[in-house]
């Protein structure tokens, strides 16, 4: 094991896109990259920080710091994966949602991501009512744009297909789309408003 040790512990598990330190100080090794500003170091997988100091002989006296993978390893979100997510929280200009699957692959670590206003649908985006959008609960196919910051990825619902495919209603009954915008309860009738994605060709739906 390198000098320096890993870094073991909550607080030291990162996760991909998580700053790791400043290029001042540290050269990035495996598992990690500089940024596109040439300024931040951030890590390329989830695993462990550790730190390598440099040779005594070395004119640079950075660490090396590189991101060690650990077992529980699973499949990571990534720009372009579509994601299934469960929403936890409604805000005026964004909500924000736990992501339970990566391309249809469950995964095993906590990954964040949140659906600004700007990327709930493709039309009229200044009109868009979060709260007639989602709401805590919901389960919700969306896109990966990028991975921003507070280590929450930024998600897209902006295509047809994309949005909310599974509700419950204040009743409790599992909800039924009736349009794009609107799904009913089918023990009250009772009509809610959501940013519905598009019905799959059968054997394609997402099952709670």
């Amino acid at each position: 094991m390198a000098a320096g040790g890993i870094e073991r512990g909550e607080a030291n598990l990162v996760t991909p896109g998580e700053k790791l330190g400043d290029a001042t100080v540290l050269i990035p090794g495996k598992g990690a990259y500089l940024s596109s500003n040439g300024r931040t170091i951030h890590a390329s997988l989830t695993g462990f920080r550790v730190l390598t100091p440099p040779p005594a002989d070395s004119s640079d006296k950075r660490s090396t710091v590189d991101v060690v993978g650990h077992r529980s390893h699973g499949p990571v979100p990534e720009p372009g994966s579509i994601v299934v997510v469960r929403v936890t929280k409604v805000m005026p200009r964004m909500a924000s949602a736990d992501i339970m699957c990566v391309d249809s692959k469950a995964v095993k670590e906590k990954f964040t991501g949140i659906i600004r206003q700007q990327d709930v649908r493709a039309t009229e985006i200044d009109k868009v009512d979060m709260y007639l959008s989602y709401r805590p609960g919901d389960i919700v196919r969306a896109l990966v744009l990028s991975l921003g910051d507070a280590r929450a990825y930024h998600l897209s619902t902006a295509k047809n297909e994309l949005g909310v495919v599974s509700a419950h209603s204040i009743a409790g009954g599992i909800m039924v789309p009736i349009s794009w915008t609107e799904m009913q309860c089918p023990l009250t009738g009772q009509i809610e408003q959501r940013k519905v994605a598009k019905v799959q060709p059968k054997g394609e739906g997402i099952d709670e």
